[in-house]
């Protein structure tokens, strides 16, 4: 019975938004071919709601709107919570996509350059791509003035998990020719 529990719990961790009673029991019978009642399973459950209920864990077993799900106890949500805002602050722009997307794939470039592209300011965008590591300055144009040149970091190959700008997509890879505008019906 121990593999069963383990089972359900195994489960109830990777349901996203919590898992019902007849769901969870459904995965569970198909999964191990088994049988078993939903008294059964409720026993089960509340088991293991009882090993999470020791001090030493920061999950807690719960049952909300019909749905058991592990969540936090309400003792650390302070430090949850600043580990979600500290996402919200990581997460770029559209506009910053943009920039980066132009920086990647045209790269040396100065930042005149990708403002003719997307035809606005990009100060802020390309600040914020620098505040982050996902672009460099890659040295001065030769140009009037000797602009900045930017060019993407080691930081943007690693979060792309790509090992050089030849692995960026290649535009004939993205847009669908099939779709294209001005082309004529058979």
């Amino acid at each position: 019975m121990k593999d069963v529990l383990l089972h359900i719990e195994a489960v109830i961790f990777a349901s996203e938004e919590g898992i019902a009673i007849s769901d969870l029991k459904q995965i569970v019978q198909d999964s191990l071919a088994i049988t078993i009642s939903k008294e059964e399973l409720q026993e089960l459950v509340d088991r293991i709601a009882i090993k999470y209920q020791h001090e030493d864990s920061i999950l807690e077993l719960k049952l909300i709107n019909n749905s058991f799900q592990f969540l936090t106890k309400s003792i650390y949500h302070v430090s949850v919570n600043q580990l979600i805002s500290h996402k919200e602050k990581k997460k770029l722009s559209q506009s910053a996509l943009e920039t980066l997307a132009i920086i990647a794939y045209r790269q040396p470039i100065t930042k005149l350059e990708i403002e003719q592209i997307r035809g606005v300011n990009c100060d802020y965008s390309v600040q914020r791509l620098l505040e982050k590591n996902l672009i460099r300055i890659a040295g001065k144009s030769e140009t009037i003035g000797k602009p900045l040149l930017y060019g993407t970091s080691e930081q943007f190959m690693n979060h792309f998990g790509i090992n050089s700008t030849k692995d960026l997509p290649q535009l004939k890879d993205i847009i669908n020719e099939e779709n294209s505008i001005g082309e004529t019906a058979d």
